[in-house]
C-alpha cells in the first residue's frame, strides 16, 4: 500500500533583524576559512505572530570552507506579550553557501536575496512563558540574507 507523500506547509511568523559585529577569527590563517565568532549586538523582529527586540550579548559561531559556511548562533530575544515582555532563548543553526558568480556580486556590493543565495537555518526556541509556548512546540526554519551590519531572517513555522 502506497501512502501519498505529505507536502510541507509553512506559516510566516516574523522577520528577525539581528545586528552582527565584525567576525573574530578563532585560529587559522586564511581569511574567511575556519572557525569564527561574530557577536550578536541587538536588533528587532516583527511579524504577524511576534514582535520585539534582539538583546545584546549573543553570538554566531561559524566555520567557513570555501563558499560554504556552517552556522551556529545563540542569542536572546525579548518578545511582546499581553503583560509586557518575555525572554526567549534562540538556538539557530544552518548553512550558507553560494557559487562563484553570486559571490562576485556580493563582493561587488550587490544585494542578493533569499532566492539567489542558499542561507537556510533551523530554530529551536526556549521559554517558559505561557503565551509563547507555541514557539517551543513546533519546528521553525529561516530564510536569511545579509545586509551591511545585519543578518535578516524570515522565520516560518513548519505546519
Amino acid at each position: 500500500m502506497s501512502i501519498p507523500l505529505m507536502e510541507p506547509a509553512f506559516e510566516y511568523c516574523f522577520e528577525l533583524r539581528c545586528r552582527v559585529e565584525d567576525p573574530l577569527q578563532l585560529g587559522g590563517t586564511t581569511p574567511g576559512e575556519g572557525l569564527h565568532f561574530a557577536r550578536v549586538s541587538g536588533g528587532t523582529f516583527d511579524g504577524p505572530r511576534l514582535r520585539g527586540t534582539v538583546l545584546d550579548g549573543g553570538g554566531d559561531w561559524w566555520n567557513g570552507r570555501g563558499l560554504t559556511v556552517e552556522l551556529d548562533a545563540r542569542y536572546v530575544i525579548e518578545a511582546e506579550v499581553e503583560t509586557g515582555t518575555a525572554g526567549v532563548e534562540v538556538v539557530n543553526r544552518g548553512v550558507w553557501r553560494t557559487d562563484d558568480a553570486t559571490w562576485a556580486r556580493i563582493v561587488a556590493g550587490e544585494a542578493v536575496d533569499e532566492r539567489e543565495l542558499y542561507y537556510r537555518t533551523a530554530f529551536r526556541f526556549r521559554t517558559d512563558h505561557p503565551e509563547l509556548r507555541w514557539l517551543t512546540e513546533s519546528q521553525f526554519v529561516g530564510y536569511a540574507r545579509a545586509e551591511p551590519g545585519y543578518v535578516i531572517i524570515r522565520v516560518f513555522r513548519l505546519a
